[in-house]
C-alpha cells in the first residue's frame, strides 16, 4: 500500500483544480472538488493500486474487471460526464444529458490538473485535449457537452490558460452563447 504517495497525489490534484476553479470564480466547487477521494471506498483502493503515473482506478479495473472506486466516484462528482447519464423514459435506455456549464468548467479544470499530475514535466497546454481525443468517452457523452468541452480544451491548447480561463469566466459561466449558438 502506498498510502502517503496516494494522499499526496490526490491532494496535489485537488489543489490544482481548486486554483483553476478560483481563477474562474467557481469558489465552492474548487473547495469541494473530489472530496470523495478521501472516503474509505475510494482512498484505500487508490492506495492499494497506486502507481503514480495513471489513475489507480484503471489498475483496479484491470485487476478485478471493474472499479468499485470509480463507480463510487462518478456517482458523487458532477464534473464527470458519467454523472449526467440517466434512463430515458421513452426509449428505456440509458442516455447522456447535457452537462450544466459550471460542471463543464470544473471538468476542464479536472482534466487539466490530472494531466499536470500524471505527466509532470511533460505536461503541455494541449495535454488534456490530446487525452480526450484518444479516448472513447467522446462517443459516450452528450453531443452538446462534447462540443463545448472540445472547444474549451482546444482553446486551452491554442490560446493558453489565461485566455481560456477568461473565456470560461466571462462567457461560459455567464451563460453567453457558444460561437455556434450566436
Amino acid at each position: 500500500m502506498k498510502v502517503w504517495q496516494h494522499f499526496k497525489t490526490i491532494t496535489h490534484h485537488r489543489l490544482l483544480v481548486m486554483a483553476g476553479c478560483f481563477r474562474v470564480g467557481l469558489y465552492w466547487q474548487g473547495l469541494v472538488h473530489d472530496l470523495s477521494k478521501y472516503s474509505p471506498t475510494e482512498f484505500w483502493t487508490g492506495a492499494k493500486y497506486y502507481q503514480g503515473n495513471r489513475s489507480p482506478n484503471t489498475a483496479e479495473r484491470e485487476d478485478k474487471g471493474f472499479s468499485e472506486a470509480w463507480m463510487h466516484h462518478k456517482g458523487r462528482n458532477r464534473h464527470h460526464y458519467e454523472y449526467w447519464t440517466d434512463m430515458n423514459r421513452q426509449t428505456r435506455c440509458y442516455e447522456s444529458v447535457p452537462m450544466p456549464r459550471k460542471y463543464l468548467v470544473e471538468q476542464v479544470m479536472d482534466r487539466r490538473a490530472a494531466c499536470m499530475v500524471y505527466q509532470g514535466k511533460n505536461y503541455t497546454a494541449g495535454s488534456a485535449l490530446a487525452y480526450f481525443e484518444k479516448s472513447r468517452e467522446r462517443e459516450l457523452m452528450h453531443p452538446k457537452t462534447r462540443r463545448e468541452l472540445e472547444l474549451l480544451l482546444t482553446m486551452l491548447k491554442e490560446q493558453g490558460e489565461k485566455e481560456a480561463f477568461r473565456y470560461m469566466r466571462r462567457h461560459v459561466l455567464k451563460g453567453k452563447p457558444f460561437p455556434w449558438e450566436a
